[in-house]
């Protein structure tokens, strides 16, 4: 790769942040304007000024850190045991027709039940603990990975499965060159959603159920009405979860390198 290519990569990365930050720039001076013309009640919405002292206070006393970490330990524990049982019986299910029958009706079943039906029922079953959270956070991420698997798993190139066929290549060696290469895109967009679902899911058992992490944060300062307290925790939610988003997408990238859709 010579200079003038990787100077032109990073000019067009620099021209993308600069778009993308363009958007919330405005929606912040708009919103800061309206808020000290007094349009916006800061009992409800705080000007961002506000928002952006609290953070600092909750970064100086070492709160804001401590239940992201919190938090962050839970997704990432729950996702994992998610994303690998997604993925397994995602694979399982799309190349065995037998296992798809039988497993069809409880898939069908089970997967319209929201996340926060589960909550109290885990918590019946499993306490208030570490355990309850992480089950919740696998129930959360594991139908987005699965059901992309699937797909990706059955949306095999019909063309190349005829061309190995007549090329009377064996069914180990047309699963590990064709049907999971296929299938990757569409795998690691299941992990991408996988990720934001593993989010809402802690955030769910958090402010039902904790006293610790980010969601606990956000419904304590709900209770002492502190809106500014919850929009940081709000807000922090967001940024983690894009860069989470973001190395997914990286890692896409390198895994899958003939597929050029996330390089921008």
């Amino acid at each position: 790769m010579n200079s003038k290519t990787i100077l032109h990569k990073a000019l067009r990365v620099i021209k993308n942040i600069i778009i993308g930050l363009i958007v919330p720039i405005i929606i912040l001076i708009f919103w800061q304007i309206l808020s000290d013309k007094g349009f916006i009640r800061s009992s409800v919405l705080p000007a961002p000024q506000v928002i952006y002292q609290a953070l600092v206070d909750m970064i100086e006393s070492g709160d804001l850190f401590k239940n992201l970490w919190i938090s962050i330990l839970r997704v990432l524990k729950g996702y994992a045991i998610g994303a690998v049982l997604g993925i397994v019986f995602g694979i399982l299910i799309g190349l065995f027709k037998g296992i798809e029958k039988a497993l069809d009706l409880i898939i069908g079943f089970l997967r319209p039940i929201p996340i926060v039906a589960w909550v109290p029922v885990l918590i019946l079953w499993m306490g208030i603990d570490e355990a309850s959270k992480i089950t919740i956070i696998i129930i959360g991420s594991f139908w987005p990975i699965l059901i992309n698997t699937i797909y990706g798993i059955k949306g095999a190139d019909k063309k190349f499965l005829e061309v190995a066929k007549i090329l009377e290549k064996s069914k180990l060696n047309t699963l590990i060159k064709i049907v999971f290469p296929s299938a990757l895109p569409s795998i690691f967009t299941g992990l991408r959603i996988g990720i934001g679902s593993a989010w809402m899911s802690v955030i769910t058992a958090e402010i039902i159920a904790a006293t610790s992490g980010i969601g606990y944060q956000i419904s304590y300062a709900r209770e002492l009405s502190q809106p500014d307290v919850m929009l940081v925790g709000v807000f922090s939610i967001g940024i983690i979860g894009f860069l989470i988003d973001y190395l997914i997408k990286k890692l896409q990238v390198l895994v899958i390198k003939w597929d050029t859709s996330n390089e921008n």
